[in-house]
């Protein structure tokens, strides 16, 4: 049978195993009419949407309920899920290697693999780019894992219940005068991780004042400053979305500093090159993307400046045929545009179904089919305040701003499309109803 391997269970990926395992995989085994082994391999035994970490980060979503384990999900659809990172490819032989998986005490789980395929898929997504800017990896945390959403989390409930305990300090006074809060979050980067956290935060704040976790004046005595070194937040999105999302920021008390580049970031400050120093008790770093090193050090595949596996409209690799790439990993061609497809949920979910459709036709020796990104527009979450963003498309004919509870439903639909393509419509209904009950009966934000 044909051999499929996926690498990489973020969205893009774990929705086009599960697809291939749903049509070719064991289920159609089952049948009578097997055609197809479908693999899936990702470093970690669980998947949760990426878009959702700064949620987890400010304690509005518990991760463990929205966690879905790779080896149930594979058992509900056909394919096997292989548990390890990804450390080299001999194309030659058309086989991957992949490393020890070792257990939290750091005995070893699972020894060091070989698989083999015919048909080979990367989708193993992007970590944080810190530029090179000294401190910045040692001093902030970067939201690429639960693990580390998990961390800053928990650092934000011990730096506010530090705070109210201490001895009130003597007042201290920023650049421009103003009185400083009792406690400080620093986000480098203004794009829609930042800003999600940023209003995600303000309504953390409030939500532990109310069950008296601290006692500290939410909107007063907790910071926020979101630090953009562009001209505005939001620069890959419209002028005018930007415009609206900085307006309700002002409101929600968030301190905005655009025009601003990180240049240091040391244990309780941020340093810019224009000469300030932005006090911070916690700093985040969500200032861009690049691609995990490991594609820079594959067998002969050509990367960009990024680290991005350059692959042609067939989402096919420069030089091998039977190696594809879809999602952050990926630099694919848009036509029309300056830039190529961008790094969104919505690429690889389009980049997904269309390479289920190029599987079947590979299956059957048919030419491929080019990819097309169609921009749908861009949603950005306020928290409980509200969202905003632009709507692109025909069924519009062009674009159009949308902002509040419109827009809220529009990115809360988002993910419920996502649990639909792994789920099915059924069982995304059911999901979506059992997630309002657990909300019924649990706090707002996690509290511990």
């Amino acid at each position: 049978m044909h051999r499929f391997i996926v690498v990489g269970g973020g969205a893009g990926g774990l929705e086009l195993a599960t697809r291939l395992g749903d049509r070719y995989g064991e289920t159609r085994a089952k049948r009578g009419r097997p055609t197809a082994s479908v693999t899936l391999v990702d470093r970690n035994p669980t998947h949760i949407w990426k878009p959702l970490l700064h949620e987890v980060a400010a304690g509005s979503m518990d991760p463990f309920t929205q966690e879905l384990e790779y080896a149930a999900q594979a058992r509900w659809h056909g394919f096997e899920f292989q548990q390890g990172e990804l450390v080299g490819i001999d194309r030659a032989a058309r086989r991957i290697t992949l490393g020890v998986v070792n257990d939290e005490d750091g005995a070893e789980l699972l020894p060091e693999r070989v698989l083999d395929y015919d048909t080979l898929v990367l989708a193993i997504g992007s970590t944080t780019h810190f530029f090179g800017v000294p401190g910045a990896a040692e001093n902030s945390i970067a939201l690429d894992t639960v693990g580390q959403a998990e961390r800053f989390r928990k650092k934000l409930i011990a730096a506010c219940m530090r705070a109210e305990h201490q001895a009130p300090e003597p007042v201290t006074r920023d650049h421009e005068g103003k009185e400083e809060p009792r406690v400080q979050v620093a986000i480098v980067g203004a794009g829609a991780t930042g800003v999600e956290l940023s209003a995600e935060l303000r309504n953390t704040a409030q939500v532990l004042s109310a069950y008296g976790l601290h006692k500290l004046d939410p909107s007063h005595d907790v910071g926020i400053v979101l630090i953009e070194s562009g001209p505005r937040i939001l620069p890959a999105l419209p002028e005018r979305v930007s415009s609206a999302t900085t307006e309700l920021l002002e409101k929600l008390g968030v301190r905005i500093l655009s025009g601003e580049r990180v240049t240091e970031v040391a244990p309780g400050v941020v340093r810019t090159a224009s000469g300030k120093a932005v006090r911070a008790d916690l700093t985040v770093w969500a200032a861009g993307i690049k691609a995990p090193q490991i594609l820079s050090e594959l067998d002969g595949l050509t990367v960009n400046r990024l680290g991005q596996l350059i692959v042609r409209r067939t989402l096919q690799t420069e030089l091998d045929d039977n190696v594809f790439a879809l999602g952050d990993c990926a630099a694919c061609e848009w036509p029309g545009n300056e830039r190529g497809v961008p790094p969104r949920a919505q690429a690889a979910h389009q980049e997904a179904s269309f390479l289920f459709r190029s599987m079947g036709m590979r299956l059957e020796g048919r030419p491929l089919p080019e990819f097309t990104y169609r921009d749908f527009g861009s949603l950005v979450s306020l928290g409980h305040f509200s969202a905003v963003g632009n709507l692109m498309g025909g069924l519009i004919g062009g674009s159009m701003l949308i902002e509040g509870l419109f827009a809220r439903f529009m990115y809360m639909s988002l993910y419920r499309l996502h649990i639909a393509a792994l789920h099915g419509y059924a069982r995304m209904v059911l999901d979506t109803v059992a997630h309002w009950l657990r909300r019924t009966t649990l706090p707002r934000v996690k509290l511990h």
